[in-house]
């Protein structure tokens, strides 16, 4: 585990301020951009014109939803509903494009979760009191499968209904970039905007497998799993809960690295509790922070996928998995309504955009690789990161274990016919961190990408084909 003052210091992108802020502000609210796209920040000339509402709420650009303040009058409360489209308070005066919202405040209050959600059911606030959960997880060791699925079922019951995040992958933030991408091209009077190319080597998008070991199944299994992921030439990601109950998991570790996989810690104790307040937090974060030194663990997952990425400056991690694209069958709704790795902090997000597997089979009760393949094809769309958490604890059962041989077997196929980079967590980190370091510069009438691994960066352009923005490789590049 390197340590964090080592690793890449990446600015905060939360802007906020007060509503009596100057009346023109010129550069910030094209920074959240400047960074997806990572192209010069002189081509991207946006202002912030005038002053924003004391209220956040929700609001659209076109067909993109918008969760922060406004300039024109109150966002709305909730995501439903005939939201205010801002679309015609742009102004465009000497090629300087003018948003009547902070781009950079919207997209950290979608990433991080920071929106409003809507009301949940009855049972959903019962069943997350602290003295029923508390209940499930003391008794989760000794619930059978059926048992467990079926209480949960209960509690996620109108999943179905959730309008926002969209189900079953949500690209807001995608569609907000990609809409202000298409006002600089239009009102901006450029015709092309250069950019570094999302992924190493022109590859389509990226795409990770993870397995969550939960208990002493799971780790038996993981040899199997090894060899299973290992045939199809697919390298992935353990996360091992530290110690449970005095069994340690050191034997586990080393067979898994001594292969070529990789390991990440799996919460502290996987008891439910890790952000139920911010004392507790804190102690427990110092004791997750020390695992990670000796185990020499980059990457970290939350059990259930519990999070609260305020707190996350508490951790020495490189990178997190624990925010859901679309946290519909979640334990904890929500989502960061991307598709693509961003930092929080110091720490990158890679976000989880498919359903997990215990999910599919148990909450939804489908065995097929088709909701995955609904999901691959949406994320392909977006170039985004396609990733995955599959349990050997739950993969040793033969049904399950065939569906996931057909999903290893449309990977290899993405792999080999869609250009799709397969890779490591850790791997996907590294890169992350280089191209935020990569800049381009001028050169010979075009663009040279400069900065660390820059021999793997791809130089790629923005342009308007009907009215549509589209991205494209450049060839020499």
């Amino acid at each position: 585990m390197p340590d964090s003052s080592a690793l890449l210091d990446v600015p905060g992108t939360d802007s906020r301020r007060s509503a009596g802020a100057a009346a023109v502000r010129m550069e910030p609210a094209s920074n959240a951009f400047v960074d997806y796209f990572r192209c010069p920040g002189q081509l991207a000339p946006f202002e912030l014109d005038g002053e924003l509402s004391a209220d956040e709420g929700y609001f659209t650009l076109g067909d993109a939803i918008c969760y922060g303040r406004r300039r024109g009058g109150p966002p709305s409360r909730y995501a439903g509903g005939n939201l205010p489209d801002v679309s015609s308070q742009v102004a465009c005066e000497n090629g300087r494009v003018s948003l009547p919202f902070d781009v950079s405040e919207v997209v950290t209050n979608l990433r991080q979760e920071r929106y409003r959600q809507g009301p949940h059911n009855v049972l959903e606030r019962i069943t997350g009191a602290s003295a029923p959960r508390s209940l499930y997880y003391f008794l989760r060791p000794l619930l059978r499968v059926g048992v467990r699925k079926h209480l949960q079922k209960l509690r996620l019951s109108g999943w179905e209904r959730i309008g926002f995040p969209r189900w079953p992958v949500d690209v807001t933030v995608e569609t907000l970039m990609e809409r202000v991408m298409a006002l600089l091209l239009t009102t901006g009077g450029m015709q092309r905007v250069p950019f570094i190319w999302f992924w190493p080597d022109g590859a389509r998008s990226g795409a990770i497998m993870t397995h969550d070991v939960e208990g002493p199944a799971g780790r038996e299994f993981s040899g199997r799993l090894m060899d299973l992921d290992d045939s199809f030439g697919i390298k992935s990601a353990f996360q091992l809960v530290p110690d449970v109950r005095g069994e340690s998991s050191s034997g586990l570790r080393e067979r898994l690295r001594g292969r070529g996989f990789e390991v990440n810690l799996h919460d502290l104790s996987h008891d439910g509790y890790l952000f139920q307040n911010r004392e507790q937090f804190l102690e427990r974060a110092e004791q997750i922070n020390q695992y990670a030194r000796q185990l020499q663990c980059r990457g970290f997952r939350s059990g259930a996928m519990y999070r609260e990425q305020r707190w996350y400056d508490a951790f020495e991690f490189s990178y997190d998995m624990s925010v859901p694209n679309a946290a519909h069958l979640e334990p904890q709704r929500g989502g960061c309504c991307t598709v693509m790795p961003y930092f929080v902090g110091n720490i990158l997000e890679l976000p989880l955009t498919t359903t997990q597997d215990y999910s599919l089979f148990h909450i939804l009760g489908e065995y097929s690789t088709a909701l995955w393949e609904r999901q691959i094809d949406l994320l392909l769309a977006k170039h985004g990161l396609i990733s995955f958490i599959t349990h050997p604890d739950y993969l040793s059962e033969k049904r399950a274990r065939a569906v996931y041989t057909d999903l290893l077997t449309r990977l290899q196929r993405l792999r080999a016919e869609h250009r799709v980079w397969i890779a490591l967590p850790g791997d996907v980190d590294r890169w992350w961190r280089s191209r935020h370091l990569m800049t381009l510069v001028p050169h010979g009438g075009s663009w040279r990408i400069e900065g660390p691994d820059s021999q793997r960066a791809r130089l790629a352009y923005a342009t308007l084909q009907d009215d549509r923005v589209v991205y494209t490789l450049d060839e020499a590049s």
